[in-house]
C-alpha cells in the first residue's frame, strides 16, 4: 500500500502474521484486531482481515477492501470498517457493505476511526452502542445470532447497496488512495 500514506516501515499483521506496510491507518487496524481477540474473545480464525469487495454502479465497477469480517458458527456475523475522521459519515456506506459481504444481512456493523467505535444494528441501521467496550464479545454475538433472521438480500436491494458503496467508497475516495479503486 502506498498512495498518500506515510510508510513507517513494516508491521506484522496480528491475525495472519503477514508483513504489511506500517502506516498510521494500519496501526489502528492492528489495534482493532487485538481488541477483538484479547478483549472480546474471538479466535484469530474467526476474524478475516482485508476482505475484497467489487461493486458495480451501472457500467462502472470498483474494488475496495473491507477491514474485517467476523465469522461465528459458520456465518458472517459482524463487519468492521475502519476510516479516519467522523464515524457518522461512515454509517451508510458500511451498512451497504454489510448487505454485500454475505448473501444475507450481516447483523452487527461496527464503524471505527481507531479512537472510538459505533455499533449499528445491520437490519435497522440504528446505533445500538458506542465505544470499543460495547463491541459484542464472541459469547454475546453467539447469543444474538439465535434471534437473527438470515433472510437473503434481494438482487434489487444488493444492486442499490452497491451503488451506495460505489458513491461513498469509490467515487468519493481520494485519487491517490490505493484502498479503493475504479476498475471499469
Amino acid at each position: 500500500m502506498g498512495g498518500h500514506h506515510l510508510i513507517l516501515g513494516k508491521i506484522d499483521d496480528f491475525i495472519t502474521g503477514e508483513v504489511l506496510a506500517d502506516t498510521h491507518d494500519e496501526r489502528y487496524r492492528q489495534k482493532i484486531a487485538r481488541i477483538l481477540v484479547t478483549d472480546k474473545g474471538y479466535a484469530k480464525a474467526d476474524i478475516h482481515p482485508r476482505n475484497p469487495l467489487i461493486v458495480a454502479a451501472g457500467n462502472r465497477k470498483g474494488h475496495l477492501w473491507v477491514d474485517f469480517t467476523v465469522t461465528v458458527d459458520d456465518r458472517t456475523a459482524m463487519v468492521v470498517k475502519y476510516g479516519p475522521g467522523s464515524l457518522v459519515t461512515r454509517y451508510r456506506p458500511t451498512l451497504a457493505i454489510s448487505r454485500l459481504m454475505a448473501p444475507y444481512q450481516i447483523p452487527v456493523v461496527v464503524v471505527t476511526n481507531g479512537e472510538s467505535a459505533d455499533i449499528l444494528d445491520g437490519e435497522t441501521g440504528k446505533l445500538t452502542a458506542s465505544g470499543f467496550n460495547r463491541i459484542p464479545s464472541r459469547k454475546d454475538l453467539m447469543q444474538q445470532l439465535a434471534r437473527v433472521d438470515f433472510s437473503p438480500i434481494s438482487l434489487k436491494r444488493a444492486a442499490m447497496e452497491a451503488r451506495i458503496v460505489y458513491a461513498f467508497e469509490i467515487d468519493g475516495s481520494c485519487p491517490c488512495d490505493d484502498a479503493a479503486c475504479r476498475i471499469a
